[in-house]
């Protein structure tokens, strides 16, 4: 799998969330102002030659539907970060939770809760 583009993920975020459309209908999803619709036609052909999205031809017209779950992105996404940032060190993720983001004690104290929990679950 490889890192979509900032255009590639606004777009997937929308077939991800519509499940399938054509590119007007994607476009109908996207917040002021738009790009022109040749523009999203081209992403969303870039997307399909990266196995992301995949269409079928009813007529004319193409319907595109996501073959990447986005929970699948998100893993690869955040294993990315961990490894490119944290050096799959996870104290140093939290570490710069608390830190940088100003995560508060009861924030803290929750995602030790669920840590032990997925801890427990796995064992």
């Amino acid at each position: 799998m490889r890192e979509l583009t900032k255009a590639e993920e606004q777009v997937m975020l929308i077939l991800w969330e519509i499940q399938e459309g054509t590119v007007k209908e994607v476009m109908d999803q996207m917040e002021l102002p738009k790009p022109a619709y040749n523009t999203v036609s081209t992403v969303i052909r870039v997307l399909e030659g990266k196995g992301f999205v995949d269409h079928k031809a009813i007529g004319n017209t193409h319907i595109y539907f996501p073959l990447i779950s986005e929970d699948q992105y998100k893993h690869f996404a955040f294993d990315k970060v961990m490894n490119n940032y944290f050096e799959n060190d996870y104290q140093r993720l939290v570490s710069f939770l608390v830190k940088e983001k100003n995560m508060d004690m009861e924030e803290l104290d929750e995602l030790i809760a669920l840590a032990e929990k997925l801890k427990h679950k796995k064992s």
